[in-house]
């Protein structure tokens, strides 16, 4: 599973431009060739073994050639590829290129037909790429992709696969399917979000002795137990329900009761003292008999149930009573956690806007991407092409905070932070799993715990929970939301008697 107790500083390129520039008299280019070498040769055990390395025109290109040079001192038969021009190379790749040839090195035009590759190394692009791949790279990216395949061998990235945008995870044209990525200095938002994690494949840092957070200050990190563990608080022994909060859950229309039954059950053992469903449907269940303990009322009495925290949305509807309602519950001096189909409310009624934005009280927002665009009034594709930069509209709008769930959900402030999940796995893809986050959330929020801390610690378990199940064998496919309830409490658990320990 990738829950983790640390949390990674990520930059954008124009961030890292500034650590270079900063760290210019000291050897980097030698010091990420020497890296990937070394990762190289232990994914690589098989002594004199064929190397097929792709280098670029650039300085990705140039740690290409200082690895491989590395890896031919280490007696490996090393290809080396080279799709540029000399005298174009950047300074650092020249000398790197001169060196790689002076020690006996040969550059190729072409990937040799005969050898059965041990290892593919690609260093044609690396950050900052802007534009589509094509023409002879294209090809190559193809060629190792296909090789990779072929030979069953491990295909490893320097810095970022190319292809890959390494801001935001958007893809650029073909791309490289790393096995495996090391990237320099400090890790990338778009290795972790949108195409990225199904490009890298495992993923290492290798920081070539430098302490980025030093240097340039980061604006985003991975979530981890380390952002939210002050919140890992075991219970008092003289505590009663009323010490951990009443939970309310506002939704289950006609045909959707299911999902504020979902949320209730999430919030309930996640560790709400109290829960209290408020269902739209007058024919729904007096009580929930797989899990009794929820507490059925009223919608109009929901809100004047005396509450902790409100979700508002799982199988809510779009009518005028779930607006009327809306509204009302937006006038709560309380956190109020809005999910999907408040949030399709939310998007086309201008007066509801304005109540959010008035509110004192912590709001949340938890869209998935067709939802955020409807807030932010686009597409889908234009949320997915900048995910981060989506979420960070979205929290500066409604001065909330956002959670832009999906592959990498990014959590977003209104004062510009934001942070990518790095748990969770595709048996998330399924109905009902929004509904079990919201009601993880609003009982984090019921227990008092900040609206930042909650919801990155609901997104965390969330994913981690979903890890635990597809370890167990159970998923991802067919993995049900329900699943995730019972794991994510064990998780949870488990965190906390771990910070107690």
């Amino acid at each position: 599973m990738r829950t983790a107790t640390r949390s990674l500083a990520l930059y954008r390129a124009a961030e890292l431009r500034t650590i270079e520039t900063l760290a210019a008299t000291q050897p980097l280019m030698q010091r990420a060739g020497l890296a990937a070498a070394d990762l190289a040769t232990s994914l690589c055990r098989v002594h004199g073994a064929s190397l097929l390395i792709l280098a670029g025109p650039g300085n990705n290109g140039g740690d290409a050639f200082v690895a491989a040079r590395h890896l031919r001192e280490r007696r490996f038969d090393v290809h080396l590829v080279f799709a540029g021009e000399v005298g174009r190379l950047p300074k650092d790749a020249a000398a790197a290129h001169k060196r790689f040839i002076d020690d006996g090195g040969h550059v190729l035009d072409c990937i040799p037909s005969g050898p059965c590759w041990g290892l593919i190394v690609d260093g044609l692009f690396g950050i900052g790429l802007q534009r589509p791949i094509g023409g002879r790279h294209g090809e190559l990216v193809l060629a190792a992709n296909a090789l990779a395949a072929r030979d069953h061998c491990p295909l490893l990235a320097l810095d970022c696969p190319s292809g890959l945008d390494a801001d935001t995870g958007q893809l650029r044209g073909t791309s490289i399917r790393a096995s495996h990525t090391i990237t320099f200095i400090a890790s990338k938002p778009g290795l972790h979000t949108g195409d990225g994690p199904e490009h890298c494949g495992q993923l290492s840092i290798a920081p070539l002795e430098l302490a980025a957070e030093r240097l340039v200050r980061p604006t985003a990190r991975t979530v981890a137990q380390a952002l939210f563990a002050d919140c890992l608080r075991p219970r008092a022994r003289n505590s009663h329900k009323g010490s951990h909060g009443s939970a309310g859950i506002l939704g289950g229309a006609d045909s959707m009761v299911g999902a504020a039954f979902l949320a209730g059950r999430a919030a309930l053992k996640l560790g709400s003292g109290r829960v209290y469903l408020g269902l739209l449907d007058d024919r729904a269940p007096a009580f929930d008999p797989l899990q009794p303990e929820l507490m059925r009322r009223r919608p109009e009495a929901l809100l004047a149930a005396g509450l902790d925290a409100l979700a508002c949305g799982p199988g809510l509807g779009v009518g005028e009573s779930a607006l009327a309602l809306l509204e009302r519950a937006c006038a709560l001096d309380i956190p109020l956690l809005l999910d999907a189909d408040a949030l399709n409310l939310l998007a086309g009624a201008p007066r509801l806007q304005q109540a959010v934005l008035a509110r004192e009280a912590p709001t949340l927002l938890t869209p998935h991407p067709a939802e955020a665009a409807r807030l932010l009034g686009g597409d889908t594709g234009d949320v997915q092409a900048d995910r981060a930069a989506a979420a960070l509209r979205l929290a500066e709008r409604h001065r909330a905070t956002v959670v832009l769930k999906g592959c990498g959900s990014i959590v977003a402030t209104h004062d510009g932070r934001w942070f990518v999940n790095t748990t969770g796995n595709p048996g998330l893809a399924t109905a009902g799993t929004g509904d079990v986050l919201s009601g993880f959330a609003v009982a984090l929020l019921a227990q008092g715990w900040p609206a930042l801390d909650a919801l990155l610690a609901a997104v965390h378990v969330h994913g981690a929970a979903a890890d635990e199940r597809v370890a167990a064998g159970i998923g991802p496919l067919g993995l049900t939301a329900g699943e995730l309830i019972d794991s994510a409490r064990a998780c949870f658990n488990r965190w906390i008697a771990a910070r107690a320990g």
